[in-house]
């Protein structure tokens, strides 16, 4: 049986790992009849068009969405106020309004500052991706069997606002994913934990062994065990993209932070005063973190970041 579009006009805005990959999957499944991305970069709608992977695209924002009964906003977090503003009076009524950023709650006060009436803000976040970005980066199998969480407005109590959660969340099925509903302040704390935390950590790390007089670059790149290789690869995710997510989620990661602090200064003192027990039971109880992740199947025994995926 064919498989009939959730959605007839979906507009991507921004189009780089995740915005890609989203418009591949949408294609693929059919989720969506009609594709437009628009891109404030002209050298990315050109690349869009040569990979024929949208039906039109569109530098012109209020046009991009004019009858779209879905928009995405696929930006840096930060970009998102001055996009909705962008887009408002072209929205159609009744339009459903997401996103795909890694934090929540200043996001959805954004898009909720300047939304006209009668349209459905609903942000969203994939939990997705890899070090790569750019319209080539993405692959339609990116958010099979990953989870995507999105963040109704608690204060939206309607029949209409509550069948448009429900729609975009087949939507977001259709693309492979499972859907998880939260509150946005505690996706935002849940985050700060397991992404934003360790991207902290990553870009700190690498710049520190860059930064050792002791050690040149050339050895910190020839020599470079299993751990550090990792953090590499964390740490060449997209700049502009964390920069945004920093600043947008600072409370949040600045109290998860505090408490990583806490913790390492006692993982610290076990190491000075040779607690080799406190040591191994930590390092115990870690291990089983890891083995819960390939459990739930987020992860594979043997990592590749979803580089065996999307090479078509």
């Amino acid at each position: 049986m064919t498989q009939m579009p959730i959605y007839d006009r979906l507009t991507v805005i921004g189009c780089g790992l995740i915005g890609s990959s989203l418009v591949r999957a949408a294609r693929q499944s059919k989720a969506a009849a009609h594709i437009t991305v628009a891109d404030a970069r002209r050298t990315v709608l050109d690349r869009v068009a040569e990979l024929g992977i949208a039906d039109a695209v569109e530098a012109d924002l209020g046009k991009a969405v004019e009858g779209a009964d879905l928009v995405i906003f696929a930006t840096p977090v930060l970009a998102i106020a001055d996009v909705m503003a962008a887009v408002a009076p072209s929205l159609k009524a009744g339009a459903t309004i997401s996103d795909v950023g890694s934090v929540k709650g200043s996001v959805s006060e954004a898009m909720q500052a300047t939304a006209p009436a009668g349209v459905h803000i609903i942000p969203g976040h994939p939990i997705a991706g890899t070090e790569q970005s750019g319209p080539d980066a993405g692959f339609a199998e990116l958010f099979q069997d990953r989870w995507t969480i999105l963040t109704p407005i608690a204060a939206r109590h309607d029949d209409a606002y509550a069948l448009a959660v429900a729609r975009l969340a087949s939507f977001w099925r259709a693309l492979g994913a499972q859907v998880e509903q939260m509150d946005e302040r505690h996706h935002d704390l849940v985050l700060a934990v397991t992404s934003h935390l360790p991207h902290l950590i990553a870009y700190n790390i690498v710049g520190t062994a860059a930064d050792l007089e002791e050690v040149t670059q050339a050895e910190v790149m020839k020599y470079s065990a299993g751990g550090f290789r990792d953090f590499t690869r964390i740490a060449a995710s997209d700049p502009t993209m964390w920069r945004d997510i920093f600043v947008a989620n600072r409370e949040a990661v600045l109290e998860i932070l505090g408490r990583f602090t806490e913790d390492l200064q006692a993982l610290s003192r076990a190491i000075r005063w040779g607690e080799a027990e406190k040591l191994h039971e930590l390092f115990t109880r870690t291990r089983e973190i890891r083995r819960g992740v390939i459990a739930l199947g987020q992860e594979s025994p043997e990592p590749n970041f979803g580089r065996d995926r999307g090479k078509h």
